[in-house]
């Protein structure tokens, strides 16, 4: 009897020992999370290992990107700056052309005003347009914001002729209105230049703001990017350039980042609509690696831009990846990347730097080399997360479709440099234009 009373005790114990919390030396330590930082503030950091990734790894992939003409990299999960490369520091200092990560910012301006409800994406743009010579017929006018957002517009486009004439554009959004359609607006990608600057003009006459007020009062201010220290080139009406010309540095870009994987929100901010967040890397239907003016990893296929020749490869962005995986993309490899399924966000900026015997590759205009062998590597850090891997980087076809036409047009030049009767290069509607060569004079010191 007593011994089965002792076996009863003991069954007892065993079972409510079993039912215990684990002790603090067996329990899985969950990862470190960071407060986003003030607007004088550095960014929290964590080891490796306080965010679930190998170290070793890590440096591999860090120092492997590195090797690619990069300025910096930093890497970052649930907030917290991991790692960054052995000359960020220097790299970090360095206000860079952000090229046409500026379209994703104009994106994110628009996504604003359309929270405020001062826009809807499917609004023809002659809503917000002036009326009268050089504010596009009805076709034109007829063009929506989504369409604008998605590339979509069907206007003619040449990617270095819409920019070469840089710095003396009269008004980028009479040019943009003067290039002919070409195809029904909404049926076909072709990335453009002037469509985002004609959104930026679009975003500004509704909210009836200057766009650059605008984008310090509702994006830069609340993500503690302070007036004074970035440079946002204006044509010489004064609108700033809504597809490139934006010089940030690297931890500015890192707050954008940061900004899209905490859903758009800052300290407590609700800086940009949740649902735009989550909105601008769905696929589209006319280009499954584009959504609104931010590059996706979700399509099954993918088509770049027309340099030197538009070309599409049947596989996602980066098949190393996750699939959510989205990005703002800057010629020459300016990357802000957010994979909001491991709560990771890599930024890095530099010039060029893919291995390919494919000119697009190489002049990184389509998905590139660089990105699926770096986050193979990176993706190999992650223990707590099971990434499939691709293997290597197989090479894509080549294309063969070199055709200067693509990308630099002389008739898209001729339109830019004489858009209407009414608006060339020297003088619009009656008057030289200078209040942009102002402004941006004014402003320049931000840069320096």
């Amino acid at each position: 009897m007593r011994r089965l009373v002792a076996w009863i005790l003991a069954a007892g114990l065993t079972a409510s020992l079993a039912t215990l919390p684990a002790s603090p030396a067996s329990a899985e330590v969950a990862p470190k999370r960071c407060d986003l930082p003030t607007s004088a503030g550095t960014f929290d950091t964590a080891t490796p290992g306080q965010q679930r990734l190998d170290a070793d790894q890590v440096g591999r992939a860090v120092d492997l990107l590195s090797t690619r003409l990069r300025l910096s990299v930093k890497i970052f999960r649930n907030n917290c700056l991991v790692a960054k490369s052995r000359l960020d520091d220097l790299g970090s200092s360095v206000h860079n052309n952000a090229w046409s990560v500026t379209k994703s910012v104009t994106s994110l301006l628009t996504g604003i005003a359309v929270g405020d409800g001062r826009l809807r994406l499917d609004d023809p743009i002659g809503r917000h347009l002036p009326d009268g010579p050089g504010w596009g017929d009805k076709a034109h006018r007829a063009i929506t914001v989504r369409q604008l957002l998605t590339q979509t517009s069907g206007a003619r486009q040449s990617i270095l002729a819409e920019a070469g004439s840089l710095g003396v554009d009269p008004n980028l959004a009479r040019e943009a209105l003067a290039q002919p359609l070409v195809h029904d607006p909404g049926t076909r990608f072709q990335y453009s230049q002037l469509g985002p600057a004609l959104l930026a003009y679009v975003v500004q006459r509704a909210v009836g703001e200057d766009l650059v007020s605008f984008a310090q009062k509702r994006l830069f201010g609340p993500i503690g990017i302070t007036e004074d220290s970035y440079f946002w080139l204006r044509d010489r009406s004064g609108l700033a350039y809504g597809y490139s010309n934006l010089f940030l540095d690297p931890d500015q870009l890192a707050r954008l980042g940061l900004l899209m994987s905490n859903e758009g929100r800052w300290r407590g901010t609700q800086v940009v609509p949740k649902a735009y967040v989550a909105a601008v890397s769905r696929a589209t239907t006319t280009n499954g690696c584009y959504g609104l003016l931010f590059w996706t990893n979700r399509g099954e296929s993918c088509t770049g831009a027309d340099i030197p020749g538009a070309q599409t490869v049947d596989r996602r962005a980066i098949p190393s990846a996750p699939v959510d995986t989205y990005e703002m993309n800057g010629t020459g490899g300016q990357l802000v990347v957010m994979i909001p399924s491991l709560e990771m966000t890599v930024v890095t900026t530099g010039y060029f730097g893919s291995i390919a015997l494919d000119p697009p590759v190489l002049l990184g205009s389509t998905p590139d080399e660089m990105q699926w062998t770096f986050f193979r590597e990176l993706m190999a850090a992650v223990e707590d997360v099971e990434v499939a891997d691709p293997g290597p980087y197989p090479g894509d076809p080549i294309s063969l479709d070199v055709d200067p036409r693509n990308y630099l047009d002389p008739s898209v030049l001729l339109s830019d440099l004489v858009t209407t009767p009414h608006c060339n290069v020297v003088f619009c509607d009656g008057t030289v234009p200078t209040k942009g060569l102002v402004q941006n004079v004014q402003a320049l010191p931000g840069l320096l």
